[in-house]
């Protein structure tokens, strides 16, 4: 076997590895994610980023919504499943928002 042959091997071995634990890094980043999102303390309203972003539990009473059928579940920040009551949201980190709630950062989903 030639010196370059055996670089060829040592390199498709290097990438297979590579491969084969990025796929795994991605795997298991993702499960605590997903078993935290139910666990997740509720965002209070008076939280200074929720103030800040005039978030609301209830987005019927907001202040300032432009479209009555906006609210967290059909945000684009919104990480919650579909039909839950709360959700994660990317704007506030480390809490869960009402899926009825609201805040001036709505972006609607396209």
């Amino acid at each position: 076997m030639s010196q370059h042959d055996k670089n060829n091997e040592g390199r498709r071995r290097f990438l297979k590895v590579a491969a084969g634990g990025v796929a795994a890094a991605t795997l298991l980043g993702t499960l605590p994610r997903n078993a935290r999102a139910q666990d997740l303390p509720p965002l209070s309203p008076t939280d200074p980023t929720a103030s800040a972003l005039k978030y609301t539990e209830d987005a019927s009473k907001a202040a300032g919504k432009k479209d009555p059928k906006d609210a967290c579940f059909n945000c684009n920040f919104y990480q919650g499943k579909a039909g839950a009551a709360r959700g994660p949201c990317q704007l506030f980190p480390g809490h869960s928002v009402a899926a009825k709630g609201w805040c001036v950062s709505h972006a609607v989903m396209i």
